[in-house]
């Protein structure tokens, strides 16, 4: 009988080698896959079976002798049934997460079996201008945060003369409660390998960089592994696939410096240097990587391109709403119920994703905020629930979706200390550049403690004001000039917090 139990770093944090070892031990075939992303139920088994897989979970190393007795391995022991059924699986739309969960992400056999490289051999049957016009027409954005068109970014590069040109896919992810770079990594590698090895094709590009954060252990090395399976298989070098296309893959770690998930510093520790911003112009498109023309995307965006060049622009541009075309993968964390990842399209509101799939609070207190897009991402109240995931909607709310993150908070919560918590997070994480960013964000935590301690409430709330309008306009990068955000949401929501 054929056993699924995850290999994802959540779920071997809550004993799923342990579970996966006891059930090898019983006479299972057990297959590691990735985690289907319902993070509450890790470790999750999976039986196969004529009908489907059948789930089991959470799954506690002390409870598999129980199961088995039940008939676990023949799925008839209670449990959650199908796994496809599920509420939470129902609800999305899985496209980059097609596999994740499903596959083995270290087989390449696997990979193929299950779609993989449809969409690298629909490209490479396509000259490079038709590639970028399809992504371009599927009105895919970058997933990173900034939302910008890729297929815009793409073109630019193809444009760019030179004989050498990068490809570098940025999975720093630093963002609080993002994990989606991560699981994507771990659970489907392959994905990711094929999104950069498109996106080599469709604008001359010869060699590609991820860079992956330090703190990613297990998503390195399975990448490596999976880029050494790929190499070997043709999926990389001199010939992809049979055609002209030169192309290899290297991974690079990053050493944990939250502004490195802004491109032009990554580019920075990509070359061996510290990691600050660099001005803008020129953007990367046209100078990057050691001054060369240069893709920078992040994993999600990459990671979408196989399925837009397999399924077609048009098909992929069908779900989502307004400008935000397609699916995006909102990653719930924070005191939440039912924590995960969610794939599904543009427009599902706030309040279905946290109180629909996340199921309210993991306290059982009712939630009171939610901050959406990182830690630089603005403070959103229960009533604006109603705001839809889209990128123009946010904007116009004084939010961001951002890389999807969406961290919850219980009536508990001192907001207040949270707007000196963004302060002093870019206090700590500014490269120091600028002079708005690294003096700014220490004068912005000295200013809200002594609001806190009721010093000239009034006058230091102007004061603060004036401080975020001078960062916002003044700093180099997004990292100072978007730090006022959660800050001024905090004052503008929760105000009382700040008069206590």
């Amino acid at each position: 009988m054929t056993v699924y139990v995850p290999r994802d770093s959540a779920a071997r944090s809550v004993g799923a080698d342990e579970v996966a070892a006891l059930l090898e031990r019983a006479g299972a075939d057990v297959v590691r896959t990735g985690s289907r992303g319902m993070l509450w139920l890790e470790p999750l088994v999976e039986v196969a079976t004529p009908a489907g897989r059948v789930g089991y979970g959470p799954v506690a190393p002390e409870a598999v002798d129980g199961l088995l007795a039940a008939g676990l391995l023949d799925g008839t022991a209670p449990g959650l049934g199908l796994v496809e059924d599920l509420p939470w699986m129902r609800r999305q739309q899985r496209l980059t997460f097609a596999r994740v969960g499903v596959i083995d992400p270290l087989s390449a056999d696997d990979h193929e079996a299950y779609g993989g490289n449809a969409g690298l051999r629909a490209a490479l049957a396509l000259a490079p201008a038709d590639v970028v016009a399809e992504v371009t027409d599927s009105g895919l954005r970058g997933r990173g945060g900034a939302g910008f068109p890729t297929g815009v970014k793409w073109k630019t590069v193809l444009g760019a003369t030179g004989p050498l040109k990068f490809v570098c896919c940025n999975a720093d992810e630093g963002d609080s409660g993002t994990f989606a770079d991560r699981m994507l990594i771990e659970g489907d590698p392959f994905t990711l390998i094929e999104g950069m090895t498109i996106a080599a094709h469709a604008v001359g590009a010869s060699e590609g960089y991820v860079y992956l954060r330090s703190e990613y252990p297990d998503a390195i090395a399975t990448l490596r592994t999976a880029i050494d399976s790929a190499r070997g298989r043709g999926w990389l070098g001199e010939h992809v696939l049979g055609s002209d296309l030169a192309f290899d893959l290297h991974v690079r770690v990053g050493a944990g410096a939250y502004i490195c998930g802004e491109e032009t510093s990554m580019l920075e520790s990509l070359e061996g240097k510290r990691g600050t911003v660099r001005p803008k112009p020129p953007i990367p498109a046209l100078e990057g990587l050691f001054g060369k023309p240069t893709v920078v995307n992040n994993v999600l965006s990459l990671a979408s391109v196989p399925t837009i060049m397999a399924n077609g622009a048009a098909a992929y541009a069908a779900l989502g709403t307004g400008r935000s075309r397609g699916t995006s993968v909102f990653q719930l964390g924070g005191n939440i119920a039912r924590g995960g990842v969610v794939e599904t399209a543009f427009g599902i509101t706030l309040g279905e994703l946290v109180d629909d799939l996340g199921g309210g609070s993991a306290s059982g207190r009712p939630v009171r905020a939610v901050q959406v897009g990182g830690p630089l991402g603005a403070y959103l109240p229960v009533e604006q629930f109603d705001l839809p995931m889209d990128y123009e909607a946010f904007a116009a709310a004084g939010a961001m979706v951002g890389h999807g993150g969406v961290v919850v908070f219980d009536d508990t919560v001192d907001m207040a200390g949270m707007a000196r918590f963004a302060l002093a997070f870019c206090a700590e994480e500014s490269c120091g550049k600028c002079t708005p960013c690294r003096v700014g964000a220490v004068r912005g935590v000295e200013t809200i403690d002594r609001i806190r301690a009721g010093e000239n409430r009034s006058k230091n709330l102007l004061l603060l004001e004036d401080l975020c309008e001078l960062m916002t306009d003044g700093s180099l990068c997004a990292m100072g000039g978007l730090t006022p955000m959660p800050v001024r949401s905090a004052v503008k929501h929760f105000g009382e917090d700040f008069a206590r």
